[in-house]
């Protein structure tokens, strides 16, 4: 199996997880937190979306999906395209409010088919041009991807463990 099936098969498996996570909750029962320092669903699925759209349109070198203010009133979410979640307080945590659990299932999957068409396009030596050397080893955009995909598979699972929790609340 070559590097572009391996990442299309990875990618393609985050919106099923996060539409699991959100399909069918409602805005209280998605700015649920078990504790006041806690996330919620509602920021883990915005801030796995975003760290991928951040990072892939980085490498792509274009612009964030989130840029299109479309997806801030979509979502209801305020946040300045510079915001991935990276060092947000509770209380920043506590401020992504969303409007709809569609909105954010909505957002990933134009994240996803960004990130999925760009793979696509991509040959083998893409995925190994250095994008980030200030680390040792330098970052190639190959490890950059596994990184999102790490990240994004450990939310999508966290915002999983919330809604069962939610369930069994019920």
């Amino acid at each position: 199996m070559d590097a572009k099936t391996l990442l299309n098969e990875a990618f393609r498996r985050i919106p099923e997880l996060v539409q699991g996570a959100c399909e069918g909750l409602g805005v209280t029962d998605l700015m649920y937190r078990p504790e006041p320092g806690a996330n919620s669903i509602a920021w883990l699925v915005w801030h796995l979306s975003r760290v991928q759209d951040h990072h892939v349109a980085e490498i792509v070198g274009t612009e964030q999906v989130w840029a299109d203010p479309v997806w801030a009133e979509m979502t209801g979410i305020d946040r300045d395209v510079s915001s991935t979640g990276f060092g947000d307080t509770p209380e920043h945590v506590a401020s992504v409010i969303p409007l709809s659990s569609a909105a954010l299932v909505a957002y990933n999957a134009a994240v996803t088919k960004r990130t999925l068409e760009y793979i696509a396009g991509a040959n083998d030596s893409e995925f190994d041009r250095i994008i980030d050397d200030s680390y040792d080893p330098p970052v190639s955009v190959g490890v950059r991807l596994v990184s999102v995909i790490s990240d994004n598979l450990q939310h999508a699972g966290q915002a999983r463990y919330l809604r069962g929790s939610i369930e069994r609340l019920r």
